[in-house]
């Protein structure tokens, strides 16, 4: 009797072994945005986002589920939070914290995580920890991502959602985002692109967002929703092709003179010193033809710890309908806003934004 439940213990784990090493062994090979080759496990549950755009990114492929700790952004108590992806997942702030802001990770804030992830994926890798050092400290797989944009670095971008994608098993919704992205991107010229040069409306966009709110004359010289609709960009100059943010001096501003002023609504939260403040106080700045006419906007905050890439198309739709309204008649830009949102996060976030923004969001701004 012993010698054979002894076989049949030998059988058991005979048979168990290959299946065992089977699993074991069950990964998959890629390479990163740094151009690193990594083998990750096959199948992936967990996971922890390090850096400005990294969780956003994960949220449009929809798998915050996946998401064990997060950075200290995410579990800030501010009343001010233009993020569209912490307000569709609210969930998020009440994960551990493994770090601080922009990549400053903390090794064995990681290894303390229940349960631990199996993968860090990294954007933004100049910044805090160097991606190298946290895998050899954590022996987790680190993968540099690179939040890119929606102009020239937008490869960038694609490759990112792409490779989140195949690491996760989300291959059909990395290529359902990056369709409708490049559906957007397309309606907006294609709308706009026979405008000719002498035709396009001079623009100015001001309060963009920097490592934190900014005044009147933070600018884009680069700004993508004019781009998008074919504006004239008056802050923009051969100098500042690379700059996405960058302060305009009044007097060019003044000399420049916009037909239409576009405010970033991030800019509303500076008290005192706010865009809004600046320019209703400022009388220099009632001499422009944009506030003498009324023409003054808000958008909704391009920026805030990384790029909001529903907003900014968003804005685009705003803008286009604003500066060429034959073009966009068929255009709510608020429902379209909602459209955007939906898509990519999964629910309808005008209103919670608009509230944000003193309710100033895709509409005039009265200034007396």
């Amino acid at each position: 009797m012993a010698m054979s439940s002894l076989l049949t213990l030998l059988t058991t784990v005979l048979f168990l072994l290959p299946a065992t090493s089977s699993v074991a062994q069950e990964m998959q090979k890629i390479t990163d945005l740094a151009g690193r080759q990594l083998k990750v496990p096959a199948t992936i549950e967990r996971v922890i986002c390090s850096g400005p755009g990294c969780l956003r990114l994960l949220s449009y492929l929809q798998l915050t589920q996946m998401v064990v700790g997060v950075d200290e952004m995410e579990v800030r108590e501010d009343s001010f939070d233009p993020r569209p992806y912490a307000l569709a997942y609210p969930a998020l702030s009440t994960l551990p914290v493994f770090g601080g802001l922009r990549g400053q990770d903390q090794p064995e804030l990681i290894l303390g995580l229940t349960p631990l992830p199996q993968i860090i994926f990294k954007a933004a890798a100049s910044m805090g920890h160097d991606p190298i050092a946290l895998q050899h400290k954590t022996g987790i797989p680190v993968i540099v991502l690179d939040d890119g944009d929606l102009d020239s670095h937008r490869e960038q971008l694609y490759r990112s959602l792409r490779l989140m994608a195949q690491i996760t098993g989300r291959q059909e919704r990395g290529e359902s985002v990056i369709e409708y992205i490049d559906h957007i991107l397309k309606d907006l010229n294609t709308r706009t692109a026979s405008i000719v040069p002498d035709q396009q409306h001079r623009a100015f966009v001001g309060g963009i967002a920097f490592k934190g709110s900014r005044g009147l004359l933070s600018t884009d010289p680069n700004y993508l929703p004019f781009a998008l609709v074919n504006a004239q960009n008056i802050a923009a100059s051969p100098s500042n092709r690379r700059l996405s943010q960058a302060d305009m001096d009044r007097e060019h501003l003044l000399i420049r003179n916009p037909d239409f002023l576009f405010f970033d609504l991030a800019s509303s939260q500076q008290n005192q010193k706010n865009g809004f403040q600046q320019l209703r106080n400022n009388h220099l700045y009632h001499t422009l033809d944009a506030v003498e006419t009324g023409q003054v906007y808000g958008l909704l905050p391009h920026n805030w710890y990384g790029k909001n890439y529903g907003s900014i198309l968003s804005n685009a739709y705003f803008v286009g309908k604003t500066l060429y309204p034959e073009q966009f008649k068929d255009i709510d830009p608020r429902s379209k806003a909602d459209e955007i949102f939906n898509f990519l996060l999964g629910t309808p976030l005008f209103n919670q934004l608009n509230q944000q923004g003193r309710d100033l969001a895709l509409t005039t701004i009265p200034l007396d």
